[in-house]
């Protein structure tokens, strides 16, 4: 923490959201829940979906629905945020029992899941169990981390902005993000390397170590972050408004409310849909190996991780969050393009960059998205605010996929039997017509959030660094 720490505002991005009260120290160890969400999704839209589909014979719409299951519980992300605004302990806290429930779920679904997914494909011993045991089982696990993951990130995202002045919060929580890039990056190399000698032991022993270092971060990070008040709800009064209902037709009678979530869901749908195919992609159509396919969900964070860092420079100086996230929209075009032509080129290295892209824009789109709902949250609905934002993109990630996985399905089995002739006969063609999709979306986002944008959130140009420079122009 302290080797971080030293960094310093001008190297690590949001450093200057940590105050006296609040020290970076403390801002990077609440954010360990997010390096656990981190780890969670690389398992699930990364290295799982190409062991499922590639070592483990599963077939891709089987996949993609039994990984979208997680995304059953996101609707729910507002009304966790809601309950954890109004919470009313005997202990004194409001987010604390949130964040510990949605833990131990969540260890609940990663301890059972490999033996569940080892019955799902039938592999060894379980060979001759009934196929719906396997499928029983895997349902089970996935729902459990999904309602664990999205429990613990919404309301430890509403306890960071608790904790944070009302003028750094947005900035908090970009920092909570950029450590679950972080989280995906670690957890991406170390899975890589411990599967690349491929066995169902292996695969059995990353998961369940995955459930333990999960209740060993998110302990850490909750050890003395919110402060015990036994005595505070009695003296308090009740939050207005009281229920759910109210609260969110408040939220959602705000300006252009609807429009915003709208344009969540489209731009998450666009850099979703590939989530569950660019593992099998590269080592179907590529001939990439294990090792070198989950490595690509690193590429994708590192991305992230950059978008996010240059989101943070430029919207720092009052540059028009909305007007970011259509950049990082813009960014998602060629990218998608460069993923499409590295098939017929037999290019991996245009693989790489085409991702490397996907994630930059992710980034710019995530940010801008996260500081407008932020800036534009209703008072004394910051959980509310976070759970919607939450809810809207999570929703349309899990549609995505699913929506992927089936897509392509579809398109290579039409392919297979010459449908579109000869040439488009490879397995190839069903995730080029998924990634030309994305594109289309791409361009709806952009459409959609136009009238979101202020004409006056451009500042001179002078005030820019040069690497923001492509983002004011």
């Amino acid at each position: 923490m302290e080797a971080w720490a030293a960094l310093g505002p001008r190297f690590l991005p949001f450093a200057d959201a940590a105050t006296p009260d609040l020290p970076l120290s403390r801002l990077l160890r609440l954010s360990l829940f997010q390096v656990s969400v981190g780890m969670a999704l690389v398992l699930l839209i990364g290295t799982l979906n190409r062991v499922m589909i590639v070592e483990l014979g599963v077939s891709a719409s089987l996949v993609a629905i039994v990984l979208s299951l997680p995304l059953l519980f996101a609707p729910f992300r507002a009304l966790i945020g809601f309950r954890s605004d109004t919470h009313r302990s005997a202990l004194g806290w409001k987010r604390v029992p949130f964040i510990w429930k949605g833990t131990l779920i969540q260890f609940g679904g990663l301890a059972i899941m490999p033996f569940a997914l080892l019955v799902l494909a039938r592999q060894g011993n379980a060979a001759h169990a009934p196929a719906w045991i396997g499928q029983f089982g895997a349902a089970v696990a996935f729902l459990l981390v999904g309602a664990g993951l999205h429990t613990t990130q919404t309301v430890g995202l509403a306890l960071a902005t608790d904790l944070a002045p009302a003028e750094s919060r947005p900035k908090v929580v970009g920092l909570m993000y950029v450590m679950l890039l972080v989280g995906m990056i670690i957890s991406a190399f170390v899975f890589g390397g411990m599967l690349a000698d491929f066995s169902h032991l292996r695969l059995v022993k990353v998961i369940q170590g995955a459930a333990v270092a999960t209740i060993v971060l998110n302990s850490i990070a909750l050890w003395k972050q919110e402060t015990r008040r036994p005595g505070r709800f009695q003296a308090e009064p009740d939050p207005q408004p009281t229920t759910f209902g109210d609260a969110w037709n408040t939220f959602a009678g705000a300006s252009n409310a609807v429009r915003r979530l709208i344009a969540v869901g489209l731009g998450t749908m666009a850099f979703s849909m590939e989530d569950v195919l660019l593992e099998p992609y590269g080592g179907q159509v590529l001939h990439l190996t294990v090792g070198s396919t989950t490595k690509l969900t690193a590429t994708l964070a590192i991305g992230g991780l950059f978008g996010f860092g240059l989101a943070a420079r430029v919207l720092s100086r009052g540059f028009d969050p909305f007007r970011m996230a259509s950049l990082g929209a813009m960014v998602g075009i060629p990218a998608f393009l460069l993923v499409i032509l590295a098939a017929p080129y037999g290019q991996p290295v245009m693989f790489a960059l085409g991702t490397l892209l996907i994630g930059f824009g992710g980034g710019l789109f995530g940010h801008g998205t996260l500081t407008a709902t932020m800036n534009l949250a209703p008072e004394s609905q910051t959980g509310l605010a976070l759970g919607a934002w939450g809810a809207v993109q999570a929703s349309a990630a899990g549609i995505a996929v699913a929506l992927g996985g089936i897509l392509r399905d579809l398109v290579a089995g039409f392919a297979s039997h010459d449908a579109f002739g000869a040439a488009l006969s490879g397995p190839a063609t069903g995730y080029m017509f998924v990634y030309a999709l994305e594109i289309g979306l791409m361009i709806a986002t952009i459409l959609t959030m136009v009238p979101l944008l202020r004409r006056d959130a451009v500042a001179p140009v002078e005030e820019y660094s040069d690497t923001a420079w492509w983002a004011v122009r």
